[in-house]
C-alpha cells in the first residue's frame, strides 16, 4: 500500500489536524515507511504461537462476592450508613435534581 499527498491531506482532515503543504510532503515518506513496516510484520511466521493480551502472565486475584453482616463487606449496615446522609429517601441517598 502506498500513501500519496491526497491521502495524507484526507487523513489530516478526518483527524481535524491542520497541516500545511510542506508538512504533508514530509509525512508521505514517513507514513509509507510505517505501512511498509506493518506489511513486513505480516510475513512473520506465528504458527503455534498462542494469542496473548500481555507479555507477562497476569491473573486477577478475585474474592467471593458475598454480602454479610460484617461492616467490611458492606452488608447489613444500610441504616447506619443512611444515618450520615443529609437526605435519605426510600432507603437511598437523596440528591438534588441537576437536570431541569
Amino acid at each position: 500500500m502506498s500513501v500519496d499527498t491526497a491521502t495524507v491531506a484526507k487523513i489530516a482532515s478526518l483527524a481535524r489536524i491542520k497541516v500545511n503543504e510542506a508538512e504533508i510532503e514530509a509525512m508521505v515518506p514517513e507514513l509509507n515507511g510505517i505501512l511498509a513496516w506493518v506489511e513486513q510484520l505480516g510475513e512473520v511466521d506465528v504458527t503455534g504461537v498462542e494469542p496473548m493480551t500481555a507479555v507477562i502472565e497476569n491473573h486477577q486475584r478475585l474474592r467471593n462476592d458475598v454480602v454479610g453482616a460484617d461492616p467490611l463487606t458492606g452488608g447489613g449496615v444500610r441504616d447506619a450508613v443512611l444515618a450520615n446522609a443529609p437526605a435519605a429517601e426510600h432507603g437511598f441517598f437523596g440528591v438534588p435534581k441537576v437536570i431541569e
